[in-house]
């Protein structure tokens, strides 16, 4: 097998170990393209190309990471994580687990960590990488990652909730939820959401966003029911879609450009939170994207009749 396509049969893992890493689509990209080259251009004939490239990628990322801190610190609202539709990296024995290690929520848990643990944690806890491995791959003892690794666990543990939905669960209240969305049925949409849920955007500056996070139900509800029914008087729609390994779905323009991305969090059988993702700059690997201060002004001219 060649250099290429041995390659090309890691870029898979090679991406999913970035983006956990980064929480970037096209920071991964360029990650795993930078392995590449590092790797064309180098006379080394690894045992393991796995091990190899995958501590290639893993230092790319983390001094990625560690600037990428400097710039989210600045960062106008929340920061989110660009939104991956389809996670390239597929092992049907660990499907679901591979999921939620990429949800929204599992995402944002991993920015609390520092480069190393987060770097740590995704090698060893969601990829299974021996430690002799994972030491190689971050420049530190094996000792040492075994101390990093114990610290990531008991941070992710501490913000993870008690109790997850099981996915059959979720999609079930998914279709739920969209039902009523497409309604404006603000009943149905309290009745799915936890008595304190919130509703939070990031649209970095460059999109129309929440100035802070709505909570709670009847708050959240009569949002969405004012809203998101109108998006057909403007030839828009959402497209339901896993995003991220979880319930959601795709805004688009009447031309199918990409407004937006929406995530829902469910916990204990209601929707705990719901994300939005408009900032633009975060949406063009999902394809052409739709200028989203005018699809807010058609809103807001369809609202007025009724104001």
């Amino acid at each position: 097998m060649s250099r290429s396509e041995e390659f090309e049969r890691l870029r898979p893992l090679l991406f999913a170990i970035a983006y956990r890493i980064l929480g970037s689509v096209v920071e991964a990209e360029d990650a795993v393209q930078e392995t590449w080259l590092r790797y064309e251009s180098s006379a080394t004939s690894p045992t393991s190309t796995k091990a190899f490239l995958s501590a290639v990628v893993t230092r790319i990322s983390i001094d990625v990471l560690r600037s990428a801190r400097v710039r989210r610190e600045a960062y106008v609202g929340p920061w989110f994580p660009e939104p991956l539709l389809a996670d390239p990296y597929q092992d049907p024995e660990r499907s679901a687990e591979l999921a939620d290690s990429v949800s929204m929520a599992a995402l944002l848990l991993l920015e609390r960590l520092t480069p190393l643990e987060r770097a740590v944690f995704v090698l060893r806890e969601v990829f299974g990488f021996g430690y002799p491995e994972v030491a190689s791959a971050v420049g530190r003892s094996e000792t040492a990652c075994r101390q990093l690794a114990v610290r990531a666990r008991r941070h992710m543990d501490l913000g993870r909730p008690r109790f997850e939905a099981d996915r059959r669960e979720r999609a079930e209240l998914a279709a739920r939820f969209f039902d009523a969305l497409r309604d404006g049925d603000v009943d149905g949409l309290r009745e799915l959401l936890a008595a304190d849920a919130q509703m939070t955007g990031d649209g970095g500056g460059k999109a129309p966003a929440f100035a802070r996070s709505l909570i709670g139900a009847d708050n959240v509800a009569r949002v969405l029911a004012a809203i998101f029914p109108l998006f057909p008087r403007i030839d828009a729609r959402l497209e339901p879609r896993d995003v991220n390994g979880q319930p959601g779905a795709i805004f688009r323009d009447r031309d199918g450009k990409v407004g937006g991305t929406l995530t829902i969090d469910v916990l204990g059988g209601r929707i705990q939170t719901i994300r939005l993702v408009v900032n633009p700059d975060k949406l063009g690997h999902l394809g052409p994207v739709a200028d989203a201060w005018a699809v807010a002004r058609e809103v807001k001219q369809v609202r007025r009749p009724n104001a």
